[in-house]
């Protein structure tokens, strides 16, 4: 898996990439990530990227000549996307998308200031995308999150392969709650069954409380999948939810 990263702050991009998982999978060869500096094509003397808007009002907005002038001299892995409010929102179905590109990779332009001069969004980029519905002071966070959460789906990178199939939104719903030593702590235990040895029972109680969790905070998730399967509800009645249905998204009362 190959990822370009264009930016205007590409040590702090690098800063965050050398190191946990990321760092790890790179210096292995698992994973290519590749840092441009979008001031490298700049042409005057200060190196400018950016400019005031047509129309006025405030900030500066990201100039097309040394943008398309990087992008060209650089000529990333297609598709090339950039990250902005106005692109399809982040999830964990995209991730998967991502990552299995048949290009092998995807290369991300962050923004800055005030935005792109539109023409980069109409006749430079092959898309959009958005990490959430709240404003950043550019890309680069944004495309840290793009990277994170498509490398974990690479193999290789995480130490555990099964630990990307058990993760929060892997199959809609939230993650289980976790446990580790100490059993006991401060008079709170951790739950019986976890402790049984029983993986059968281990794994039933999981979903159950994947599922319970999700209801509670997320019921969005659970109505995007049509709701509770028939085994599901059968599932939350043997652990203490009778009174839910079939294609039902409410939250369980507690039991």
């Amino acid at each position: 898996m190959r990822i370009e990263i264009l930016t205007l702050f590409p040590d702090m991009v690098e800063g965050y990439l050398g190191h946990s998982l990321i760092g790890k999978a790179r210096r292995q060869g698992v994973l290519d990530v590749r840092v441009h500096d979008l001031r490298s094509a700049a042409s005057d003397p200060h190196r400018s990227v950016d400019d005031a808007p047509f129309g006025g009002g405030p900030g500066m907005v990201l100039a097309p000549e040394p943008v398309f002038a990087a992008v060209e001299a650089v000529a990333p892995l297609r598709p090339l996307i950039l990250l902005s409010p106005a692109g399809r929102r982040l999830d964990q179905g995209e991730v998967r998308r991502l990552a299995g590109l048949a290009s092998g990779g995807f290369s991300l332009l962050c923004g800055r200031y005030e935005g792109v001069d539109q023409r980069i969004a109409d006749h430079l980029v092959d898309d959009e995308l958005s990490v959430g519905d709240y404003v950043l002071a550019g890309g680069e966070v944004a495309a840290l999150v793009v990277t994170e959460a498509v490398a974990r789906l690479v193999p290789g990178v995480m130490g555990n392969e099964e630990s990307a199939g058990q993760e929060s939104f892997a199959e809609g719903t939230l993650e289980y709650p976790q446990y580790t030593r100490p059993a006991e702590f401060r008079g709170w235990g951790v739950p019986e069954v976890l402790r049984s040895g029983d993986h059968g029972r281990v794994e039933r109680w999981r979903r159950a409380q994947a599922l319970i969790l999700t209801l509670r905070r997320r019921p969005d998730l659970i109505a995007a999948r049509g709701g509770l399967s028939p085994d599901e509800v059968r599932l939350l009645a043997d652990h203490g939810y009778p009174d839910l249905s079939p294609g039902s998204t409410q939250e369980p009362s507690a039991p």
